[in-house]
């Protein structure tokens, strides 16, 4: 099992400068990963930073830590934007970064409808589903030829290709007892399950992935878990976690509360 933090960019570290430090001290620490949140409005939370800015910060700052956002909702991006970023930061990182990937909601920010954006879930997962598809076609290297439903690439070729290869490894969140994200995540590289009760509820999704992978099988697919500071992940290893997220409460999260729990070190 790896290890890694899971920030909420906002307050005080909605300043990149603040995210690189902190990146910085876990690489020192013995941490393993570093992700942080993409919102573009969360309610209550004054300061909301940006992910992608904030992780090229500590992409440029820090040698060894897999980075990555965790997780962007697709369906309020645009891919060709999102392949470039993604390009771009991975190149940035030496081929560090994990795109994790998800629907999103509304109802922590209103982050969706006070902008216009789409809010029925189905529809959604198909946007979702259809920018997967754009994205690994323009990380090809090839002439990209899409007509979707809802994108368009005609007769692009994006370079350069990311350095990671035969793609960005893409995460893909979802919550029990849904099936639809598992099975989705088993078409990709790796699971976030999230907002998870106990180990079992894991267990049961990891079962799923593998009986939708079949021959591909579970060598090289990643299944992240998230708990609490102090939380044991040794149940969540053996239900078949690969990855251990430290969280933090995004309505107290600060720099000083995160320098502690990064300066502890690990759960090994």
């Amino acid at each position: 099992m790896r290890y890694a933090l899971f920030l909420p960019p906002f307050r005080e570290l909605a300043d990149p400068r603040v995210l690189a430090e902190l990146a910085v001290r876990a690489e020192a620490a013995g941490w393993d990963g570093l992700f942080v949140w993409d919102h573009v409005h969360r309610a209550p939370v004054g300061g909301v930073g940006d992910p992608w800015i904030g992780l090229a910060a500590v992409a440029a700052a820090t040698e060894r830590l897999i980075i990555g956002p965790m997780v962007t909702p697709l369906a309020r991006r645009r891919p060709q934007i999102v392949a470039r970023q993604a390009t771009g930061l991975d190149q940035l990182s030496a081929g560090r970064l994990v795109l994790g990937v998800g629907l999103g909601l509304d109802g922590r920010g209103r982050e969706l409808s006070a902008f216009g954006e789409e809010l029925d879930g189905r529809r959604r997962a198909a946007l979702l589903d259809e920018s997967l598809e754009v994205l690994d076609a323009l990380w090809s290297g090839q002439e990209v030829h899409h007509a979707g439903t809802a994108f368009l690439a005609d007769g692009v070729r994006f370079l350069p290709r990311p350095l990671q290869q035969p793609r960005i490894p893409v995460w893909v969140a979802g919550r029990h007892p849904n099936t639809a994200p598992m099975r989705r995540a088993a078409r990709w590289d790796g699971a976030f399950p999230i907002d998870l009760d106990h180990p079992g509820q894991l267990a049961e999704m990891v079962a799923m992935i593998a009986q939708a992978r079949g021959d591909a099988g579970m060598d090289r697919f990643e299944v992240a878990a998230e708990g609490w500071p102090g939380d044991d992940p040794r149940p969540y290893a053996a239900a078949g976690a690969t990855w251990w997220l430290v969280r933090f409460d995004p309505e107290t999260i600060s720099a000083d509360g995160a320098r502690a729990v990064i300066d502890s070190g690990p759960p090994r």
